[in-house]
């Protein structure tokens, strides 16, 4: 077994052992993939100040998101398709946040269902929802995440319409894969994966088939899923939403001050400052270069979470210095899934909690939570405001 020590190791490990299709439908972005690069290199143009002759000892990374304890301020971003990474990949991932102590929040796209992952579970998780034009479904999926007694409802509000990613269009993404000579012959090299599939039930959308009208099999579902996405989301349905869930709310895909304000005048628990991952609209600015500016925008009224481009302890070291509460991770959990599995992903989070705390401490702090503009350096013009 090779000694891993940061994200890029579980990376290339993921790459040698999952289907490209599946490898390229989490590591790439929409268009140019100009966005998706920004998100990881504008983490690294922020320097950390380093502080010496400072009391390191008894450091914590406790915190709480929507007033749940979390062993560090990370959660396992709603991905789709995870378990199209790794056999049953999201009750893995459930259980290695579950165990470490941070909250997984379920994709609606998701492979394992709702009520699979409630019960591989023993403590509340999250579930993010699509928007769909079937009201009668979207009111049955939050009615199930409910019984499933879900601890918050994540609304992602930045996928009305699919940004167009070009190398799923080339690699003809579907779950399960499509048996032609290209991906028989990839699939050939990918027998750990291979195995684990011939292992499980779960090869579909098990959120949407048998649920929503008409989608019985994976034929139906891709021309279901193509037509559903509602393009009239508005803030009358994102009510309507609210009233129907009644719980704990996380507005995701936040990206514009404006946007920010309006949601922390509506009333919700948390809003996620995030592009999609670079995966919806290209030419976008960093989530990271826009936090600033919605930090300052809405101040303490609403808790501010971020993700896109998050791949160390050291990112969300910067997040947080920069104003967010907490932080989410997608493919770098991602990357672990698909590299070992359910271990992967613990391995995932044991690198980034052990560089998160590590590089507090030569920062000169003890407690996550006391992170500050202190403890960064930002280059000149890095704030959005510079593109005004």
């Amino acid at each position: 077994m090779p000694v891993i020590t940061c994200i890029e190791d579980l990376k290339r490990l993921h790459r040698a052992r999952t289907p490209r299709m599946f490898y390229d439908y989490a590591e790439s972005g929409s268009y140019t993939e100009q966005t998706f690069h920004e998100n990881t290199s504008d983490f690294a143009r922020i320097r950390l100040r380093q502080k010496v002759a400072v009391d390191m000892s008894n450091r914590s990374t406790a915190s709480t998101m929507v007033g749940i304890p979390v062993s560090m301020p990370v959660g396992l971003a709603p991905v789709g398709l995870t378990g199209m990474q790794h056999a049953d990949g999201e009750i893995k991932a459930a259980r290695a946040a579950e165990k470490f102590g941070i909250p997984f929040a379920l994709s609606t796209m998701s492979i394992c269902s709702i009520e699979d992952v409630a019960a591989h579970t023993t403590k509340p998780f999250m579930f993010q929802l699509y928007v769909m034009r079937d009201w009668d479904f979207v009111a049955a999926i939050i009615e199930r995440a409910k019984a499933a007694k879900c601890s918050a409802l994540v609304l992602t509000l930045d996928l009305q319409i699919l940004g167009q990613r070009h190398k799923d269009l080339k690699n003809g993404l579907s779950a399960p894969p499509k048996l032609t000579p290209a991906t028989l012959l990839d699939l050939a090299t990918r027998w750990r994966w291979g195995l684990g599939m011939l292992g499980t039930k779960r090869r579909f959308f098990g959120n949407i088939v048998g649920h929503a009208k008409g989608v019985g099999d994976a034929s139906s579902l891709m021309s279901w899923t193509a037509e559903q996405f509602d393009e009239q989301l508005d803030w009358d349905k994102i009510a309507r939403i609210r009233d129907m869930w009644g719980g704990k709310l996380i507005l995701k895909g936040i990206l514009d001050p404006d946007d920010a304000r309006r949601a922390a005048d509506f009333g919700c628990d948390a809003i996620v400052v995030s592009n999609h991952g670079g995966r919806q609209l290209d030419g976008a600015l960093s989530s990271i270069r826009m936090l600033p500016e919605i930090v300052r925008a809405v101040g303490d009224q609403v808790e501010i979470h971020l993700d896109s481009g998050i791949r160390s302890g050291q990112d969300v070291l910067k997040a947080l210095a920069l104003g967010a509460h907490a932080t989410w991770i997608g493919r770098a959990f991602i990357h672990g899934l698909g590299a070992m599995g359910e271990a992967g992903v613990t391995k995932a989070l044991e690198v980034i909690h052990k560089e998160l705390d590590i590089s507090m401490a030569l920062c000169g702090e003890r407690d996550v939570k006391n992170l500050g503009r202190n403890n960064v350096l930002l280059p000149q013009g890095f704030s959005a405001e510079t593109y005004r």
